[in-house]
């Protein structure tokens, strides 16, 4: 199931094809790493390759310049952390977006970038805390989203639950929020979105945790 709502994702976030459509996936990391990395990366390429889509994964941070940029679709986040893209790099990843371009963040995606307020309001939040691993229910508030619409309305999972310093509001459209009586550790109340979308400074962002 989470193999189908990616590839949902990453159709929705490329409808604007060209000859190729072309997805980078980026998974630099400067603080913790998370070991879901290094199966995420060929996940993602076998989902290309399946459906028509050339996925490059890198995590050389030297690739966001604006002429390489505009090869791609879509970028991912795949579970980036710490201070990742020097100022250059940023304004050239902002230019993209700007343009028309796709963003999807993954997990700890909402984990790198603190000092760089243009990213926080991309990827939506950034990441506080979580509790121990454990068993949870989601709740699908959006079934009609070509990520979630092959989900039950409850989705019960076992997972890493990530609280945020400040949860999204009314900027996104939340498409799973998390029951947090279902569960220990959650801190972001009734409203504890997981997974969300919206357009952004001219392109598109899509983040899942």
């Amino acid at each position: 199931m989470i193999k189908n709502g990616l590839l949902s994702l990453l159709l929705l976030l490329t409808l604007q094809l060209s000859a190729q459509t072309r997805v980078l996936v980026f998974s630099k990391t400067a603080a913790f790493r998370h070991g879901s990395i290094k199966v995420g990366k060929p996940a993602l390429i076998e989902l290309g390759k399946a459906n028509g889509i050339s996925v490059d994964t890198t995590e050389d941070a030297a690739v966001f310049t604006e002429d390489n940029l505009k090869k791609y679709n879509a970028v991912v986040f795949l579970s980036t952390t710490g201070d990742i893209l020097n100022m250059y790099q940023q304004a050239a990843f902002e230019r993209y977006m700007q343009a028309g371009g796709g963003y999807v963040g993954i997990h700890a995606a909402t984990d790198c970038e603190y000092t760089w307020p243009w990213y926080g309001k991309l990827s939506g939040a950034y990441f506080k805390s979580h509790p121990s691993q454990q068993m949870a229910k989601l709740v699908v508030n959006d079934n009609t989203h070509p990520s979630t619409a092959h989900l039950p309305a409850i989705w019960e999972r076992f997972d890493e639950w990530y609280n945020f310093k400040k949860a999204p509001g009314n900027e996104v459209k939340v498409l799973i929020s998390i029951d947090e009586k279902s569960y220990k550790g959650g801190e972001n109340g009734a409203s504890h979105p997981m997974a969300w979308y919206h357009d952004y400074d001219g392109g598109r962002a899509f983040y899942t945790e």
